[in-house]
């Protein structure tokens, strides 16, 4: 065999290689997750930094609910994460239980399809008040999907101005012992006071169980670098932190994009590797949804049916994708 065939096996060879390395979807690259430290890492105990779209609310926005929402945020958003918020209050689930819950299986099974992450988010500003609806709604969730690698638990979404030690860290301790019943692997995110802002609550008091990280949301208009020192301050000593919500907005959802104030938050995302949602896959009228009113699942195809901030949060998905199993 001759140097040019052998050559020429070689290179077909690499290519073939690299075309099925980025077929592959992010679960089936990067598996099962887990946290070490301050970090989110994948099963080949790499760091991993997951970046995706949060759904709105499941009660008002229900259509986006749906295997087509996953699959484009997939292909078209390079999303490696997806999280589904299961409202809770408001003619929610505590009103609606089958029917918000049937919302919620749909996006975790699309996710399980498409190979992405889920984040199963309990919705509430009152969690406390609603344990025992959180730990029969987490009990299901567990024993269906605990198998599951793509399954991420947020057990609390914003809790208001209430203690950490003496409300908090109680009902999560609770829910977690639910989760952990059914499955022992996958991550659970944990919410923290004040709409999940002071995370350095969590730090000085963290709970002492394996695999979990801690909440942290913002509002880029409304958010400066007072709670970016908190970020860090939990960072640096080794509390790991996850942004399961973030507008571009401020913190009613509406005003302006800020562009350069989200761009800050970005790089300081980037720096420590902390993975983040952005709020929302939404046609509501206001300045934190990517799509213009009145708009359907396929227009998050189109760019002229994304709104300012939409087209902003798609292009920092689409430069922030690797291009490795990402793709």
């Amino acid at each position: 065999m001759n140097s040019y065939r052998i050559f020429s096996i070689g290179l077909l060879f690499f290519v073939f290689s690299a075309i099925m390395y980025a077929q592959k979807t992010p679960v089936e690259c990067h598996g099962q997750l887990k946290i070490e430290g301050a970090h989110l890492k994948n099963e080949h105990d790499e760091v991993l930094q997951l970046r995706g779209m949060s759904l709105f609310w499941s009660q008002w926005k229900p259509k986006f609910y749906s295997a087509k929402t996953v699959e484009i945020l997939k292909n078209e958003w390079k999303c490696n994460v997806v999280r589904a918020a299961l409202a809770v209050d408001y003619d929610g689930y505590l009103t609606h239980p089958e029917r918000e819950l049937k919302k919620i299986e749909k996006v975790i099974d699309a996710a399980i399809e498409e190979g992405l992450y889920v984040i199963v988010d309990w919705h509430d500003h009152h969690a406390e008040d609603h344990l025992e609806e959180s730990k029969r709604f987490f009990e299901y969730i567990s024993k269906k999907y605990g198998e599951y690698p793509n399954i991420i638990y947020e057990i609390y979404n914003e809790p208001l101005e209430v203690s950490w030690s003496e409300v908090l860290k109680p009902y999560h301790t609770e829910i977690i012992n639910t989760i952990r019943k059914n499955d022992p692997d996958n991550v659970i995110v944990c919410g923290t006071p004040t709409w999940s802002q002071r995370v350095d609550e969590a730090l000085r008091d963290p709970i002492q169980v394996e695999n979990i990280a801690y909440t942290f949301h913002f509002y880029a208009d409304s958010h400066r670098q007072e709670l970016r020192d908190i970020v860090i301050e939990a960072m640096e000593g080794g509390l790991p932190v996850f942004v399961t919500e973030y507008g571009s907005a401020d913190a009613s959802g509406d005003g302006i994009v800020n562009e350069a104030q989200t761009k800050v938050w970005w790089k300081l995302l980037d720096k420590y590797q902390i993975s983040y949602c952005n709020w929302s896959i939404s046609d509501k009228d206001e300045a934190c949804s990517v799509l213009k009113p009145k708009s359907s699942i396929e227009d998050l195809t189109k760019n002229s049916k994304l709104t300012h901030s939409g087209k902003f949060i798609k292009e920092k998905l689409l430069s922030a994708a690797q291009i490795n199993c990402d793709e």
